[in-house]
């Protein structure tokens, strides 16, 4: 009996060891990426994959975690004013802002920063079919997992918003010599407005063009406020 089992084990085919082997793979990567994502749901992340791949690069990056009620609300409306006007109303993709995108090309993102945490917190950069996947199945549950103000939150401490300078608290020293907690409106929406070439631009020594966005960013701002589109995370 014991060699008709391992005769029929012999005979099993590869290509089924190899997909058991691959689906056994894929459910580990799974629980890993839920464990991942549950756990900086409470803990802040200690640096990011381009963090690390930043200072490889460039020496050295700054960056100091400060929980939301330590980051200016400016700051926080700007933000979203600037990246994602309707970061409380969605699930974590934006369909009218993806749909855009696609209509006018390359000259318009569609990444919610719900998008943008996944891929700054979880994931590398660049446009890879396999970065847009992950983010696609991490998105929605991370959504799930985290409160609205959690991911704010988040992305406010390690985006990046000059070479090297990671993080509201990190930029707002670097600019202006102040807080996080301290930033003005002006400041906050200069700071929104560097995004999403921050190794480009300024908030300190701004373009005209820069200041003419972080005018349209400030406008955006208040706009967010009197409507209420910042009920998801403001104080």
């Amino acid at each position: 009996m014991a060699r008709k089992k391992k005769s029929k084990a012999k005979r099993r085919p590869l290509w089924r060891r190899g997909l058991r082997l691959v689906l056994r793979g894929g459910l580990l990567l799974c629980l890993i990426l839920l464990a991942w994502i549950t756990l900086y749901a409470v803990v802040p992340p200690p640096t990011t994959p381009y963090m690390i791949s930043e200072n490889r690069r460039v020496g050295n990056v700054v960056q100091v975690w400060r929980p939301m009620e330590e980051i200016s609300p400016h700051l926080a409306r700007a933000v979203v004013a600037a990246e994602d006007a309707n970061f409380c109303l969605h699930a974590g993709f934006d369909m009218d802002a993806i749909r855009a995108a696609i209509a006018e090309g390359a000259r318009r993102g569609g990444s919610t920063i719900s998008q943008q945490t996944v891929k700054n917190a979880f994931l590398w950069q660049g446009r890879s079919w396999a970065r847009k996947a992950l983010e696609a199945v991490m998105t929605p549950v991370m959504e799930v997992i985290w409160t609205k103000r959690r991911v704010l939150e988040v992305y406010l401490n390690i985006i990046e918003f000059d070479e090297g300078v990671f993080g509201a608290e990190a930029a707002a020293q670097h600019y202006f010599g102040v807080s996080a907690a301290d930033l003005s409106p002006t400041q906050s929406a200069r700071l929104a407005a560097v995004l999403p070439n921050p190794q480009e631009r300024s908030a300190s020594s701004p373009s005209a063009s820069l200041r003419q966005r972080a005018a349209s960013i400030a406008d955006g701002a208040a706009t967010i406020r009197a409507d209420g589109r910042d009920a998801c995370f403001a104080n």
